[in-house]
């Protein structure tokens, strides 16, 4: 194929969610090989010097993101779709995160509350998703973090989440902090 470059461009650029290679290479009908090296050039000619936006390699796939800064300005278009997560959010996505599966007991016992409404809430935005059924009596309900998790946070996979040690060595001043809005989180990246 002789555009496989430009159709490589144009079908990550009009994706919603990240594309992955083998999606890339099934709609492309060309080798694996030749289609992974066609988006490591996109990822090297992509890079964000002096551009508004890079490809980048989140949640197992290759996205178009926008470089860091440009959250005020991109703030104005999306004003009707920002979401906020509480705090209340934000613990259990961390807690789900880190600890999946887990049930909702476990989550509701580290956090001390009931977190069925903040659980359910985090399913509605496609941040969870549910795993199963555990193999204990009742049989409750096993989530973890879903794609559109990985996206938001710009994660490739969840070996990308901090650490305990990385934790320990932020700024107090920074753990304190208000929650961020995924825009906020996108400037971070």
């Amino acid at each position: 194929m002789d555009n496989l470059r430009q159709v490589i461009e144009a079908f990550i650029f009009a994706a919603e969610t990240p594309l992955s290679l083998d999606r890339l290479t099934t709609l492309t009908e060309q080798p694996r090989g030749q289609v992974k090296q066609t988006v490591e050039s996109l990822l090297s000619d992509y890079q964000p010097a002096g551009r508004g936006f890079y490809l980048a390699e989140v949640a197992g796939g290759y996205q178009f993101r926008t470089v860091e800064g440009m959250g005020p300005w991109l703030k104005q278009l999306a004003k009707d779709r920002a979401t906020r997560l509480s705090r209340a959010a934000l613990e259990t996505l961390a807690i789900i995160a880190y600890r999946q599966p887990a049930t909702r007991a476990e989550v509701e016992f580290l956090r001390g509350v009931d977190s069925g409404g903040v659980m359910k809430t985090l399913l509605d935005k496609n941040l969870l998703r549910i795993l199963g059924k555990k193999d204990v009596p009742g049989r409750p309900l096993m989530y973890g973090t879903s794609r559109h998790f990985l996206e938001l946070f710009g994660l490739r996979d969840l070996k990308d989440l901090p650490t305990l040690k990385e934790f320990t060595a932020l700024d107090p001043e920074m753990i304190e902090a208000e929650p961020l809005e995924p825009a906020q989180l996108e400037d971070k990246n």
